[in-house]
């Protein structure tokens, strides 16, 4: 893999790196929203003093801490496609461009020795999985990979319930940033129970570092809530999830296709309003990350 100089630098050194996804630049938003929220959060990660590294592959490369050259043409670029833990040979030996989810990006993170990924929402049980059996590779990730993902809860667009449940029975711990209820994406409030509460980073910290001390394989799962003055209104955003949802049933979309189609489709619903709220999320949980990677570093 290509590490970016200022990346390989701070992991060399023991300073803190936070890393991101590029799903969110390819597939998650509209040109030029994209670029632009991709460099606002690998900025508001260096504000706090941390290292941004975003990570997408280019050309069968796997790159860690992409460069705003790089962030830019996979913005503008059509017909980037999704790399899961799944697909990464494939695009390895075909040589081709691709974006990272969740699940591949903790990959190339765990690889390249980066302990904290921020992310918006993970996957996870889709709704209706009893009959399509459609559940995200996150999950099983999470279970496996060493890697503490902070995000604001599963997408709103999933199976809640069934969600905590998998991570459950993978040995995934789900923290709760200052809230001991899990957060639903869009809105703070889902109402089910999170694991345990963590009331700040060092704690955090703590409990990565006896996760790791300890040899306890797999992610940790950090849930940050969306600030309360960007959160939804539950019915609005309830209401357009369920509009969307029937809408992917009527029009077959399926597989890999339903996440991007059901979170625009969201944003058209809402009038924008959904794509604001998501940007907001982001840019609060890359705060979050970079607070706590400082705190990793010093656990070190």
């Amino acid at each position: 893999m290509k590490i970016n100089p200022i990346v390989l630098d701070a992991l060399k050194n023991n300073k803190p790196v936070v890393a991101l996804e590029s799903t969110i630049i390819s597939h998650g938003m509209p040109y030029p929203k994209n670029v632009e929220t991709a460099l606002r959060v690998e900025q508001t990660i260096r504000e706090h003093g941390v290292v941004p590294a975003t990570i997408g592959i280019i050309d069968g490369e796997p790159i860690v801490g992409m460069t705003p050259e790089e962030i830019e043409l996979f913005g503008k670029s059509k017909g980037i496609g999704k790399a899961s833990r799944r697909d990464l040979p494939v695009v390895y030996a075909k040589k081709l461009w691709a974006a990272t989810t969740v699940s591949s990006s903790m990959i190339l993170a765990n690889q390249a020795g980066i302990e904290v990924f921020v992310t918006g929402g993970i996957g996870g049980v889709h709704r209706g999985a009893e009959d399509s059996m459609d559940i995200s590779a996150d999950l099983q990730e999470l279970g496996k990979t060493n890697v503490t993902v902070v995000c604001a809860g599963a997408k709103a667009i999933l199976d809640l319930p069934r969600t905590l449940e998998y991570l459950e029975t993978m040995g995934v711990p789900v923290l709760g940033y200052q809230t001991k209820e899990l957060p639903a994406f869009y809105t703070r409030h889902s109402g089910l129970n999170v694991d345990y509460e963590i009331k700040d980073p060092e704690e955090a910290a703590e409990i990565i570092a006896q996760k790791r001390k300890n040899n306890l394989q797999g992610g940790i799962l950090i849930t940050n809530p969306i600030p309360e003055q960007y959160a939804m209104d539950d019915a609005i955003i309830n209401d357009a999830i369920e509009k969307a949802l029937k809408m992917a049933d009527e029009q077959g979309v399926k597989g890999k296709e339903i996440t991007p189609f059901l979170l625009k489709t969201v944003v058209e619903l809402t009038g924008g309003e959904s794509l604001e709220s998501n940007i907001q999320l982001i840019i609060n949980n890359a705060a979050v990350g970079a607070e706590i990677a400082k705190e990793v570093c010093k656990n070190k």
